[in-house]
This record gives C-alpha cells, sequence and structure tokens, in this order.
C-alpha cells in the first residue's frame, strides 16, 4: 500500500462529545490521501467505542489504546508509526474546514523547502460553531522566536502541519511538559533554523472551553516561564511575558474565570513590561478596560473582543 501524504494524529481523552464531529471534519476534507491516527488516551468516557466504530467504516482509520501517559507522549506515538510525508495535528473537539488539507499541500507541493506551516483560526464557542467568531493573526514573514515566545501565532496544534522527518529528528515533543510544549517545540526548530511559513486563509475551527486543562491559568503560566527562560534572552523575557500576561487576561475574560483572575493577570502583565503590554495599543487598552469591569460584559462580547 502506497503511504499517504498526511498523517492525521488526533489524540483522544474522554472526548465522545465531539470527536465524531471532529473526525468526520477530516473525512470531508477535499484532498483525501490521508490516513487518520486516533489514539486513546486512557479514556473513561465512550471515546474509544466511537473510535472504534467510525474506524469500522473507512479503512484509513487506525486506533491504538494506551493507559493516559499525557498528549505529547501520544502525540509523539502517532509520529512515529505515521507512514505519511507530513504530519497534521488535530485535537479531538477542534473542526477542520473542507479545505485545510488541500491548501497545505498546495504551499508545500509548491515550495518543497518548507517544512512546518499553519493557517488562520477561528475561535468559536463550545457548543456552538455558528456563535460569533473571530480570527487569528497570520504573520506575513516566517515566524521568529520571539514571537512564538510571547503569543504563539499558530494558536494551537489543531493549526500545525509539519515534515515528518524533521518532526521525529527534532525529537517531537517534550514529554515532561503538559503545558506549551508545542510553543516549545516550534521554538527549538526555529532556533536550529527551520522556518515556519502561515497561510492566510482560515482553515481550523478552535473551540474556546470554559472547563479543562486549556484554561488551567496556573498552570498555564507556569508552563510559557519554564518554555520561555530557555529561549528568552533576559532583556527579552518580560517584554515576551507582560505578552503572555495580557493573553492569560483575555483567556480568562472569555472562558468565564471571575474578574479578578483577569484583572490580576493584566496588572501583572503591565508590572513585568507596559511596552510589552501596550505592543498592541488596541489589545492592551481593551484588555486592561475590560478587565476592570469584568464579568458584567456578556459573553459573546468577551469573545468578540478577546480571541
Amino acid at each position: 500500500m502506497p503511504s499517504p501524504y498526511f498523517s492525521v494524529i488526533i489524540p483522544v481523552y474522554n472526548a465522545q462529545n465531539h470527536l465524531r464531529e471532529t473526525v468526520q471534519s477530516v473525512i470531508d476534507q477535499s484532498f483525501t490521501d490521508f490516513e487518520i491516527i486516533m489514539i486513546d488516551d486512557g479514556s473513561s468516557d465512550d471515546s474509544l467505542a466511537i473510535m472504534l466504530e467510525l474506524a469500522n467504516h473507512d479503512d484509513r482509520l487506525k486506533v491504538i489504546s494506551q493507559n493516559n501517559q499525557g498528549v505529547s507522549v501520544t502525540r509523539n506515538m502517532g509520529a512515529e508509526i505515521a507512514r505519511g510525508k507530513f504530519l497534521a495535528f488535530l485535537d479531538a473537539d477542534d473542526i477542520w474546514l473542507p479545505e485545510k488539507l488541500a491548501t497545505h499541500y498546495a504551499l508545500h507541493h509548491r515550495n518543497t523547502s518548507i517544512s512546518v506551516s499553519y493557517g488562520q483560526i477561528a475561535f468559536v464557542e463550545t457548543d456552538n460553531l455558528l456563535s460569533l467568531r473571530t480570527y487569528s493573526t497570520v504573520m506575513e514573514h516566517p515566524l521568529t522566536i520571539n514571537e512564538i515566545v510571547a503569543e504563539n501565532p499558530v494558536c494551537t496544534t489543531s493549526n500545525l502541519v509539519v515534515s515528518r522527518i524533521l518532526f521525529l529528528s527534532t525529537g517531537g515533543f517534550d514529554e515532561t511538559m503538559t503545558h506549551a510544549e508545542d510553543q516549545e517545540w516550534l521554538a527549538r526548530i526555529v532556533q536550529d533554523g527551520h522556518i515556519i511559513c502561515g497561510i492566510d486563509r482560515y482553515l481550523v475551527d478552535y473551540r474556546l472551553s470554559a472547563d479543562g486543562l486549556s484554561v488551567n491559568l496556573p498552570a498555564m503560566y507556569d508552563g510559557w516561564k519554564l518554555m520561555a527562560q530557555q529561549y528568552s534572552a533576559s532583556e527579552d523575557f518580560k517584554y515576551a511575558e507582560a505578552i503572555y500576561l495580557r493573553y492569560l487576561s483575555r483567556r480568562a475574560l472569555r472562558s468565564g474565570a471571575p474578574s479578578k483572575v483577569a484583572l490580576h493577570y493584566a496588572i501583572k502583565g503591565l508590572s513585568s513590561n507596559s511596552q510589552g503590554f501596550f505592543n498592541d495599543k488596541k489589545r492592551g487598552w481593551l484588555t486592561l478596560i475590560s478587565a476592570g469591569v469584568g464579568m458584567i460584559l456578556p459573553r459573546s462580547t468577551r469573545l468578540h473582543i478577546f480571541a
């Protein structure tokens, strides 16, 4: 059997609510030369049963089950057994638009020197994909370490496409990390001279969740500091920290955290480095003002402003 162009790696942990929709968004791709590797990471819900059912109807789907080992171990395992030329990672609750793989294929086929690419994502409500959307910014130039460390324009692993050979040669994601492991890997490969190019086209729906790993803000901050200290010179660290703290404040606002949490991160960011906090004046002022007014803003308004 010839190797597929893409191996789509989906780590799964208690994802029964959205897993079918996520996998269907891959099956519905206009570019069909892919395999899907779904790895159950010790789920206690019906995720594994759903995975097996889906695989029974499409021989491009492969299912693996293991005791819980964490998302980095799971993604790295998927990369090891993948047969594709490129890896495309997808979290079990996110959604790809139908042209996702075709768009990345066109870029990499046109320019074979590019090993890593990402697109634009939309931030959407967890249970309402038709809700008000805001979009990430795609840089016109290859990403720098400072951009990755401070705010990570790739945004989510569900947006990442990378040459399998490059991914494996770099050792994959740091399996000791539970937060910022994607940023650490991106910074690591840029430091080694590899190029990360963006595609200014909306390709991914990223679900905003008010619970779970993605909004454990103190843990996110701790993980970020461990990563940033490896890749930022001392004079750059505080600047990048201010931008990241602004991001955490915005994350708190749109996830429904208590208003004092958002205000805490905003003030801490200002104290770290005011120039960094206001490197984007609109974002800086909107974050600071709205952290003050807190929860009187409707969630839809917070999502529109802070994604």
